[in-house]
């Protein structure tokens, strides 16, 4: 097609520096081009959310979630408007934007520092604010976990070093359970001060205590039971949308998947069919294709047997690099693109890229203008089985087809 090789012709220019895309340069790469290229329609299904009181825009995303995933999956890059690896905080940027001349269809952000002791003169949450707000703007899907402190020890995430945290979260009037409250109460106040440009609410995807399959964490499997997580989870849920009337919230679950697994494998820990709305995968598999694929495999199974759109939420390479350490130029096609190809998922959202101007380190998992895998990201983006900012239908409109109960 003459308009898609003029587009390349731009992007190949762009990874040199020589000019900046911008919207407009993507004329050929949207989203009715996809949608005729890719034949099939999902048949007409009925939904059910969560919260039954979700608003409008809520359900018509959900809708939305579940209808494109016959389409293709969305891209999606952590903090992607907040930082990047030679930037902070400057408007309008991004590293995947600076590659392709367009912008992820997902934006994944850390809601940790806007609820916990983190929040009391935190700049960076009104920037945090700023890009979910440019994100809806463009009709972007928003995503969020919430890395929180340990509320009894006072650590990190990754402090489980007291394994009766949730069990004292969990004990109503307990010092722990009121400061815990307290936690969720400011991610209240955020998440209902969100309004699109009509005012209406803009609907998230949470995804608390993420990977809680794994053992790291102070919510994690060696510092609760089973019955302690799924308690905390329906707590968690039940509080936000009973208690404080919070009804903009798509809630996911997100278990840790970096082996070949089995359905079984990501329901180890599941709260219930009437506290999960979409079903998230983290996945850290390296190259191990192989594991991906069956993972994802059996995550589109799950998707349609429990009727729940399903995705990606984390994944990807520290440094995008292969095993001997070298920078690996194939990588999204490779190990992206092919192990996902044909598999009914909605959403593949890469890590962070760690804002690194000297280049000390290797801490990012997207591409950037003069990383050795930047071409490959070109083509991994001219595929019409990825989807991107401008090729997004109207995802807070009803989806046609598909009903949200």
């Amino acid at each position: 097609m003459q308009m898609r090789k003029i587009k390349l012709f731009f992007l190949i220019i762009i990874l040199f520096g020589a000019v900046s895309c911008t919207k407009d340069d993507s004329s050929s790469h949207n989203g009715e081009e996809k949608e005729e290229e890719i034949d099939g329609e999902p048949e007409a299904v009925i939904l059910k959310m969560v919260d039954a009181s979700a608003t409008l825009e809520t359900k018509a995303l959900y809708s939305n979630l579940w209808k494109i995933q016959s389409k293709g999956f969305m891209f999606g890059h952590h903090d992607d408007l907040l930082y990047g690896r030679d930037w902070i905080t400057e408007q309008n940027r991004s590293d995947v934007k600076e590659v392709v001349g367009d912008y992820p269809a997902v934006y994944s952000i850390d809601f940790a520092e806007i609820m916990d002791e983190r929040s009391e003169g935190n700049s960076m949450n009104e920037h945090r604010k700023r890009t979910i707000l440019e994100a809806r703007r463009r009709g972007e899907v928003i995503i969020a976990n919430a890395h929180l402190n340990n509320p009894v020890t006072g650590g990190d995430s990754w402090d489980n070093s007291d394994p009766t945290v949730v069990r004292q979260i969990l004990e109503n009037g307990s010092e722990a359970n009121i400061k815990f409250k307290s936690w969720l109460d400011k991610l209240v106040s955020f998440v209902t001060s969100l309004k699109d440009d009509n005012g209406n609410l803009i609907p998230i995807i949470f995804r608390p205590y993420h990977e809680h399959t794994q053992s790291w964490s102070w919510w994690g499997s060696s510092n609760t039971t089973q019955q302690e997580f799924i308690a905390f989870w329906k707590f968690s849920i039940d509080y936000l949308k009973n208690e404080k009337g919070v009804h903009n919230l798509i809630y996911a679950i997100s278990p840790q998947m970096d082996v070949a697994g089995t359905k079984a494998s990501l329901l180890y820990r599941w709260p219930g069919d009437d506290y999960v709305d979409f079903i998230g995968m983290d996945s850290y598999h390296g190259t191990n294709s192989t594991a991906l694929a069956i993972n994802v495999k059996n995550l589109a199974e799950l998707s349609q047997e429990k009727k729940k759109p399903v995705g990606i939420t984390e994944t990807g390479i520290e440094g995008v690099r292969q095993g001997n350490g070298q920078e690996y130029a194939e990588y999204w096609t490779e190990e992206i693109l092919n192990p996902i190809v044909g598999k009914n998922i909605s959403m593949v959202v890469m890590w962070r890229n760690k804002y690194d101007p000297t280049h000390s380190g290797h801490h990012f998992y997207g591409p950037y203008i003069g990383h050795t895998s930047a071409s490959d990201f070109v083509e991994f983006y001219e595929s019409s089985f990825t989807l991107f900012s401008m090729d997004l239908p109207k995802m807070y409109e009803m989806a046609e087809g598909v009903t949200v109960n």
